[in-house]
Parts: structure tokens; sequence; C-alpha cells
């Protein structure tokens, strides 16, 4: 599936689209480039599951939780990851396999950790389309 935006409000608008259809277990895998608007897409994302609080990409923590929405969001990036096995020292299968949604933010860092059943999203820029285009693609559904 693939989702062509023309502003942060469309992508916005797909993250929410998407959190609305998800189901407790899910995992996505969120790439792209800095700056191309994951977070962005994780607010929308975030949105969708009814969750309110503000929504900040957890660079320096790794993890954030928020669960006041109608499914918990485990919203992780592992841009600062040095190795994948740093993942288990904050207990990521316990969220991967929780009642809620897990999210991960560069999450090809850790590719050899993701089930193979995972949710794969691929966000691109193309500036022949404007600065503020962005490519989602979808793969897994």
């Amino acid at each position: 599936m693939v989702f062509e935006t023309y502003s942060e409000q469309e992508t916005f608008a797909v993250g929410k689209k998407l959190g609305k259809q998800a189901e407790a277990g899910r995992i996505i895998c969120l790439n792209g480039d800095l700056g191309v608007g994951k977070t962005v897409f994780t607010k929308g994302f975030a949105a969708g599951l009814g969750i309110t609080e503000e929504v900040n990409s957890p660079t320096f923590t790794i993890l954030q939780v928020y669960d006041e929405g109608r499914l918990p969001l485990y919203h992780f990036d592992v841009y600062r990851i040095g190795d994948p096995e740093e993942m288990y020292e904050i207990g990521f299968e316990d969220y991967f396999y929780g009642e809620g949604v897990s999210l991960i933010e560069w999450a090809s860092l850790i590719e050899e950790l993701i089930p193979k059943e995972a949710l794969w999203i691929d966000i691109k820029k193309d500036l022949e389309h404007g600065t503020d285009y962005r490519k989602i693609i979808v793969e897994g559904i």
C-alpha cells in the first residue's frame, strides 16, 4: 500500500488512519531519513489510538509508553542503539508481545529482533514533488 502526502497534516492523517485500524500486539516498523516525518506520522498514529497527550520522539530514552488510548502505544526510537542486544536491557519483548501496539522508529537498526509478521512503513522524500511531499510505503498488511 502506498500513500502520497503533500503536507505534515496529510502525513499526520495517514498515521491517524492506520492508528484507528491498529490491533493489540501489532508491531509497526518505521523507517526513513532524519526529518522525513516519522514523528509526525507517529503523532497521527497515536491520535488514531485516542491518545491526546503530547507525543515526542523518545530519542534519548529509547522508549515512551502512552496508555491513555484504546490500546497502549509503546513508542521506541532505536536511533541511538549501538547494538541490538541493548534492547534486552529495556525488556523489549514485554512490549512487543504485550497488550498494546509497538511503533519502532529506525527499526531497520534492530531488524534481527523484529518478528516476521511486523508491519513495515518507509517514509521517503522526493524533492521533485516539493519539499513537503512524502511517499509512505506500507508493507506487511
